[in-house]
């Protein structure tokens, strides 16, 4: 009991620390190379940022399938069910809160906070949302949160469409347990959002679902994005119950016309809009700048934004990255700015402690709180192990290098499937680009250009090198599907093995040549100061002098 008491606390309190995350998706006809995107930054804090392969396996009739719930920080799970990676004889088993059906048959995936992607290309990003209810776990009878349904769908599920109607039916029948949640899930054709949260009776769920256009660019930001549903479009589905839930909680009136899911369900438009809608502005601005959406929305919130944009411009996988290591730099809101930036132009905003003064920062996409971030890619033209790459990086955007991670292999590096935040290990690549990051604050203007620069080149080296694998990679699948899946485990653990030795020579090099507040290469000792802005606002030219009774101005 005191076990399952635990487990209820925790889950608690994770989800709301969690709160903060974005993703984006990126159509087929919005990408350069026909390419579906989804994304996902898992900013929490205190998250298992690990990224572990769980294999396929096989059941006998009438196994069942146990449910586990959401645990962070490390372990997010321990035990046999989902793989060597995580049974860990240092810590018990995870206890189940349920059990369903199993299927004689799962799939290969990978996993991190959330299922990523599996073996026949089916990918997952992740939101947390504001919803009316927040619905607490009850072993044996409200048993899946967002991140167990997405594992399920992952096992069972080899498109969008399949993996929604899957999830939102375990959802309504065992019970939702969490706020508000989003998954952005693609398959090679199609992308597709679904929204969630607990019924008023923390008994089961609503969820509602639409597919983004072919052509177009989505973004969700911490607030449901879909509004009407309309029962006879294909490419909309919500849960059988919603109607029916909503008005008998007067939530929703039949006579006032179709339903607005994020109105119906959330706690609205008005409860936080710039924490979410700045970047939701910021992302639509940044890929098609043609429609001039403004970022000052007070009048109409939401509604000011489409809920997906034809960009002006098809995108890579690498734009799609520089979005989300944005500070909203040139524009207004420019976090690299101002005195709170500090001399050295600093994006990073950390809570304030005082219970006197209320307040807040402005939210970029990037932020120092992120365990890690993706982009995977998707690609019909192209054998399942080949054509699901996940663009994989272990730290925040602004302070990662993302390496490809195929659906195709079956092992994963010691430096992205182990770890955790309570030892630091030089082998595990968190810690290594963590540190980067965090060894740039102490003088940002300066290391950061040069940090964007290693970035570039190292990043652009694989993104360069990608057709060649791939075609080889291909090749080898016509030849023998499981060389070809020995054939790009060896390259990923070749590529983690280069990234991991550059980036800590890199490290090496930030430290010797900003030791001390100096700039030591090429000259050792080259002091620069602090600039005249910033001692002009903090009252450097006041001075001081010290005399019997302490510190006076002069």
């Amino acid at each position: 009991m005191r076990k399952i008491l635990l487990v209820l606390l925790a889950v608690a309190a994770i989800v709301t620390i969690g709160w903060a995350c974005t993703t984006i998706i990126v159509t087929k006809g919005a990408s350069v190379d026909g390419s579906v995107m989804t994304s996902h930054s898992a900013d929490c804090g205190l998250c298992d940022f690990r990224y572990v392969y769980v294999p396929p396996a096989d059941y006998e009739p009438g196994a069942q399938r146990a449910v586990y719930p959401f645990i962070e920080p490390y372990p997010r799970y321990v035990g046999k069910d989902m793989g060597p990676t995580y049974d860990d004889p240092n810590y018990p088993p995870t206890e189940p809160l349920g059990y369903i059906d199993q299927v004689e048959h799962t799939y290969g995936y990978f996993d991190a906070v959330y299922g990523v992607i599996n073996e026949h290309q089916l990918a997952i990003g992740e939101c947390t949302c504001s919803a009316k209810v927040y619905a607490q776990p009850k072993a044996g009878e409200c048993i899946f949160d967002v991140a167990a349904l997405s594992r399920v769908a992952m096992e069972r599920c080899t498109t969008a469409r399949e993996a929604i109607e899957l999830m939102g039916a375990l959802a309504v029948e065992y019970g939702y347990y969490g706020w508000g949640e989003t998954l952005t899930i693609t398959d090679p054709q199609e992308a597709w959002v679904f929204e969630i949260c607990a019924t008023p009776d923390q008994k089961s769920a609503l969820w509602a679902a639409k597919k983004v256009p072919d052509g177009e660019v989505f973004v969700e930001s911490n607030m449901f994005r879909i509004r009407e549903l309309d029962p006879n479009d294909p490419d909309i589905m919500f849960s059988p119950n919603l109607i029916e839930v909503a008005t008998a909680a007067g939530w929703y009136d039949p006579s006032s016309g179709p339903i607005d899911w994020m109105a119906t369900v959330s706690t609205g438009e008005y409860s936080y809009p710039y924490y979410s809608l700045r970047r939701i502005w910021r992302v639509f601005d940044r890929v098609a700048p043609s429609l001039e959406l403004s970022p000052w929305v007070e009048d109409s919130f939401t509604k000011a934004y489409p809920f997906s944009v034809v960009p002006d411009k098809k995108l890579s996988v690498a734009d799609v990255i520089d979005l989300f290591r944005d500070h909203y730099e040139g524009t207004e809101f420019d976090l690299t700015q101002g005195l709170a930036a500090g001399p050295f132009g600093n994006p990073n905003r950390y809570s304030g402690s005082s219970k006197l003064i209320k307040g807040s920062w402005e939210r970029a996409l990037s932020i120092f709180r992120c365990e890690y971030v993706f982009v995977s890619q998707v690609r019909d033209w192209l054998p399942d192990p080949v054509g699901g790459v996940v663009w994989w990086g272990a730290a925040a955007p602004h302070e990662t290098i993302l390496v490809p991670m195929y659906c195709g292999i079956t092992d994963v590096p010691y430096a992205y499937d182990s770890g955790s935040l309570q030892k630091f290990d030089r082998d595990v690549a968190s810690w290594a680009f963590n540190f980067m990051g965090n060894w740039a604050e102490l003088k940002w203007s300066y290391m950061y250009p040069e940090i964007q620069a290693f970035q570039k080149k190292t990043e652009g080296k694989l993104f360069a090198m990608q057709s060649a694998v791939e075609t080889a990679a291909a090749q080898l699948y016509e030849v023998d599907p499981e060389l070809c899946k020995e054939f790009l485990t060896d390259y990923v653990a070749d590529v983690t093995d280069r990234v991991m030795a550059e980036t800590w020579e890199f490290n090496e090099y930030l430290i010797t040549k900003y030791r001390d507040g100096y700039i030591n290469i090429p000259d050792v000792g080259k002091s620069v100061g602090y600039p005249d802005w910033w001692l002009k606002e903090v009252g450097y030219a006041d001075g001081h002098i010290f005399g019997p009774d302490g510190y006076k101005a002069k």
